[in-house]
């Protein structure tokens, strides 16, 4: 998950506090509804031939695509938004969910799309102060990414992934590095906010509670030291190497064949995999010793949401409708924005899935007994992982004391969840 202008959350204080649905405007003829979403030339070209098998099962209705790219997506969509000239359906991801509810933008759904096949647990991570304002795409996991011939070729053992431990993972990635002669990296890692809410979670601390950053400074410590770890083991490289490589996927070391572990969003197995052109596996993320919690948790890609002030609630619901339980829908898109959590469509579109993503379908369901619940972040929290980000790297470029950073961090997360 990538990283939103701090400037769209500001954009978004100028929504009319009037916003309000203006009926379902939907009484025969040719209907048109908006759809705006973000992603890659293939998502649009999947939607595409999503929207153009709704419009045939639905010929008195026509769908226009509002595509952008993810730079410039969210500022696109909070003009407009503000401008009152929001689009009827709206992809937003799980930091924008309250954010956009809490500005009246959003429409309550709550019995007006079939959720019911829908994995339920999921679907609460669409609610907000117990509304449901977004129907989720689909659902992620941040497992560890491994790739197993890589790890055996310099004599190490996969791991258990019920009971291996963060020492376990740095000291085995440590011993790949130098039995390749430092020609692979054991690990490659990330400063993704979900690597930080793992391993809070296995310490009994949510990343956000009562509306703000409910982390303990020791905590946020205690992460970068591990970081650092890997660093200075050499079980990864230094984070300056780590920048370059930003959070693209093709540009991942794994995707390179120059890293064996990495902790990725498991609907980037498939594209893992390719880049590699090696099979790849997910294990779920080291514990802390005596952890009663593995802080592994199941996040909505993205979400499906209803502009409040739509005049054609009705064809824009029906849209949402198909989008989520309709086999031909979940035949087209397959895991694009994440594994449907439809169970009738999961069923339908098994088989068509990728040799990647059938792999994530049967870790997900392994895990299934031992997730965290997903809390939506409050409003603000769409700066984040910018804040996050910053602190992380001021401590591990050595600009500052963790002591300072941590503070620093808490203090810019309480200034704009405020």
């Amino acid at each position: 998950m990538k990283r939103i202008l701090a400037a769209t959350a500001l954009t978004l204080l100028a929504v009319p506090a009037t916003a309000c649905g203006s009926g379902d405007g939907d009484s025969g003829g040719k209907n048109t509804i908006v759809f705006s979403y973000w992603g890659s030339d293939s998502r649009q070209k999947l939607t595409e031939a999503a929207i153009a098998e709704f419009e045939k099962e639905n010929p008195g209705i026509d769908v226009e695509g509002d595509f952008s790219d993810w730079d410039s997506y969210y500022e696109k969509l909070a003009t407009k938004t503000a401008a009152g000239d929001a689009p009827d359906v709206m992809s937003i991801e799980i930091r924008g969910l309250a954010e956009y509810a809490g500005r009246g933008t959003l429409t309550d759904l709550t019995g007006k799309v079939n959720t019911t096949d829908l994995d339920q647990s999921v679907l609460k991570a669409g609610q907000v102060d117990g509304k449901q304002y977004a129907v989720p795409t689909g659902v992620n996991a941040f497992p560890m990414v491994v790739n197993k011939a890589a790890l055996e070729k310099y004599g190490q053992k996969v791991p258990d992934d019920k009971t291996w431990t963060w020492d376990d993972y740095v000291a085995t990635s440590q011993r790949v590095t130098e039995k390749s002669g430092g020609k692979v990296w054991g690990t490659e890692y990330n400063e993704n906010p979900a690597f930080l809410q793992i391993f809070a979670a296995q310490r009994g601390e949510q990343f956000y509670g009562d509306g703000k950053v409910a982390l303990s400074e020791q905590t946020i410590k205690d992460w970068w030291a591990l970081l650092k770890k890997i660093i200075d083991t050499k079980a990864g490289p230094a984070a300056a190497k780590m920048l370059e490589t930003g959070t693209k996927v093709d540009q991942a070391l794994l995707a390179t064949n120059t890293s064996v572990f990495g902790s990725w969003w498991s609907n980037q197995l498939d594209a893992l995999t390719k880049g590699s052109g090696q099979e790849l596996d997910l294990l779920r993320m080291p514990k802390a010793p005596g952890a009663s919690a593995s802080g592994m948790f199941l996040q909505p890609a993205m979400y499906y949401t209803i502009s409040s002030r739509t005049e054609k609630a009705d064809n824009a619901r029906k849209f949402v409708d198909f989008l989520v339980n309709d086999p031909d829908a979940g035949g087209i898109l397959l895991s694009d924005r994440g594994l449907p959590t439809n169970a009738k469509v999961i069923t339908t579109i098994k088989g068509r899935l990728t040799p990647a993503d059938q792999k994530v379908l049967a870790f997900m369901d392994s895990i299934k007994g031992d997730l965290s619940p997903v809390v939506v972040p409050p409003k603000g929290a769409m700066e984040m992982e910018d804040i996050l980000k910053r602190a992380t790297d001021s401590v591990l470029f050595g600009k500052a004391q963790p002591d300072a950073a941590a503070k620093t961090f808490l203090t810019e997360s309480d200034t704009a969840l405020s």
